[in-house]
C-alpha cells in the first residue's frame, strides 16, 4: 500500500501508526531518510492493500477505524481531501487493511508464469523483500531467487530441482509467504518474535531451480523442443514423472561431488526423463546459477526440498561439521521425518555444498507416495516442511 507524505509525518511514526517494525518500513523505502521525507512523495506501507468503502448513513471514521484496529489517522492519511467529522453518504473512501496469509494459491500446480506472478505481488505487499534473477533456465526462464533480512547469519532453501516435484515449490512459496505475514504483524516464532529473525538472519529462497522441467510436466513441451524431448521421453508425449531440465539432464546429479561415481552408477548413459547427470559436472545453466549462487555467498546452512519418502539426508562422506547432527536431532523431533545420515549417493546440491563449503547441508524428501505427489497431499506436507523450515532460522 502506497501513501503519500505529509508535513512532519516520519517512518517512525508511520511504524507507530500502522503497527509495521520500523526495520520493514526502513527496508520497503530504501530511498526514505529522515533528511529527505519529501511532502507529496510516496512511502510503501508493508503488509496492507487500501480497500474501497462507499459511505453508509451512520459511518463515522472512529467507528470504521475502530472496526479494523487502526487509528483514525491510517485513513484519514489514505484519505487526504477527507475532514475527520465530515463523511458524505455515498462518498467513496479508501480504507488500509492488513492483508491475510493467503496469497500463495495451493489449488492449482504451480507452474513457472504462475510462481512468476506470486513473486510479483508477494514483492508488491512486501516491499521489504529483494528478487533477483540469478540465471536462466535452457529455455530463457529466470531463475528467480527471494531475499528477507538483513542478518549476517545466512540461510539458504531451495526447491523443484526436479521437475515432477513441483509440489515443492507450492510448499516453499507458502513458507515464505507465512515468514513475510508473521514478520509485518510481529508475531512469535518457536517463541520469539519474528523482527530477531529478520535482523539476525539473510534468508534466500530459490523457489524453482528448474522451470522448464516444471512447465514441461505440467503444460507439456513448447512447440520449438518438442520432438526432442518427446526423443528423449522414448516417444512418449506423457510428461507425468519427468524429473530432468528440458535437455533431459538431472540437475541433482550435476554437481562435482564424486559426480565420476554417479555418472558410473547411474543406468541412464544419454539423456533420458530421470537420473542422467550429464557428460560432466555444471555443464547445465540451472545447476551452474546454483553453484555460483553457493560460491558468491557465505551460506551457513542449505535445505534443498524434494519429495518423496518423509525422511531426509545430512551427511556427506564425513564432511558434515558437528552442528550438522543437532540440527538433524531437532528436524527430526520437530517434523516426525527419520534422520538418515549417508546414503549411497552423490553429485546433489547437498553433497557437494557440504563438500565444498564444510557446513551444514539437508535433503529433505516430503511426503510419500509415487512422484508427483497429488496436491491432495499439500496440507498433510506443509505442516513438517513448515517446522524445518521455521526450526532452520532457529540455529
Amino acid at each position: 500500500m502506497e501513501i503519500t507524505i505529509r508535513a512532519e509525518d516520519t517512518l517512525s511514526y508511520y511504524s507507530h501508526l500502522f503497527k509495521v517494525p520500523l526495520n520493514l518500513m526502513e527496508d520497503s523505502n530504501p530511498n526514505i531518510s529522515p533528511t529527505n521525507m519529501k511532502v507529496r512523495g510516496k512511502v510503501r506501507i508493508p503488509g496492507y492493500i487500501s480497500v474501497p468503502y462507499v459511505i453508509e448513513d451512520g459511518d463515522s471514521l472512529w467507528d470504521l477505524a475502530s472496526a479494523k484496529g487502526l487509528h483514525v489517522d491510517a485513513i484519514l492519511i489514505l484519505n487526504p481531501t477527507l475532514e475527520s467529522q465530515l463523511l458524505k453518504k455515498d462518498e467513496l473512501i479508501y480504507i488500509p487493511e492488513r492483508i491475510g496469509t493467503a496469497h500463495t494459491s495451493v489449488k492449482t500446480p504451480c507452474h513457472y508464469k504462475s510462481l512468476v506472478k506470486t513473486i510479483q505481488s508477494l514483492k508488491k505487499l512486501y516491499p521489504f523483500i529483494t528478487v533477483n534473477t540469478i540465471g536462466k533456465s535452457i529455455l530463457g526462464n529466470s531463475i528467480h531467487e527471494i531475499r528477507i533480512g538483513r542478518g549476517k547469519k545466512k540461510v539458504h532453501m531451495n526447491a523443484s530441482f526436479h521437475a515432477n516435484e513441483w509440489i515443492t515449490t507450492m510448499v516453499l512459496m507458502s513458507l515464505v509467504n507465512k515468514y513475510l505475514h508473521s514478520l509485518t504483524n510481529e508475531e512469535l516464532i518457536r517463541g520469539e518474535k519474528a523482527s530477531r529473525f529478520y535482523e539476525e538472519i539473510e534468508l534466500s529462497i530459490v523457489p524453482m531451480v528448474n522451470p522448464d522441467g516444471v512447465d514441461l510436466v505440467l503444460n507439456g513441451p513448447p512447440l520449438k523442443v518438442k520432438e526432442e524431448v518427446v526423443t528423449i521421453n522414448e516417444g512418449s508425449e506423457e510428461f507425468v514423472h519427468w524429473k530432468a531440465n528440458i535437455k533431459g539432464i538431472d540437475l541433482n546429479n550435476q554437481f562435482p561431488a564424486n559426480w565420476d561415481i554417479c555418472k558410473r552408477n547411474k543406468e541412464p548413459k544419454s539423456p533420458a526423463s530421470r537420473d542422467f547427470p550429464g557428460d560432466s559436472p555444471l555443464t547445465e545453466p540451472e545447476a551452474i546459477a546454483m553453484a555460483d549462487l553457493a560460491k558468491n555467498n557465505s551460506f551457513d546452512l542449505v535445505i534443498a526440498f524434494h519429495t518423496q519418502g518423509e525422511e531426509f539426508y545430512w551427511g556427506y562422506e564425513g564432511l558434515e561439521p558437528p552442528i550438522s547432527e543437532e540440527i538433524a536431532i531437532e528436524f527430526e523431533r520437530v517434523s516426525g521425518y527419520q534422520a538418515i545420515r549417508y546414503v549411497n549417493s552423490h553429485a546433489g546440491y547437498k553433497d557437494w555444498f557440504i563438500q565444498e563449503f564444510k557446513r551444514p547441508g539437508f535433503t529433505i524428501e516430503l511426503g510419500k507416495g509415487i512422484n508427483p505427489l497429488p496436491l491432495s497431499q499439500f496440507q498433510k506436507i506443509l505442516k513438517p516442511a513448515e517446522e524445518i523450515f521455521f526450526a532452520a532460522l532457529s540455529f
